[in-house]
């Protein structure tokens, strides 16, 4: 079979403390999107997706993760 075992989707919910700045600013992001894109999304909507592409533009992040991968998968 092409398709492999779907992971685990199920949703882990975390709770964050913010200083009042950061949540300001994501506040403001939040409105800044609406703006862009015509409908209003929840901070609490976006931050995952906001999370998820910090994550893939690190570069630095995604090689360590590959390196500690492979590290795993010669043991």
């Amino acid at each position: 079979m092409k398709l492999g075992k779907l992971p685990d989707r199920t949703p882990v919910k975390m709770n964050l403390v913010l200083v009042p700045s950061l949540a300001k600013r994501l506040r403001d992001y939040a409105d800044f999107y609406a703006e862009t894109y015509g409908s209003r999304e929840e901070v609490a909507v976006l931050i995952p997706f906001m999370l998820e592409a910090f994550l893939e533009s690190d570069a630095e992040f995604r090689k360590a993760k590959r390196t500690t991968s492979a590290d795993v998968a010669s043991t």
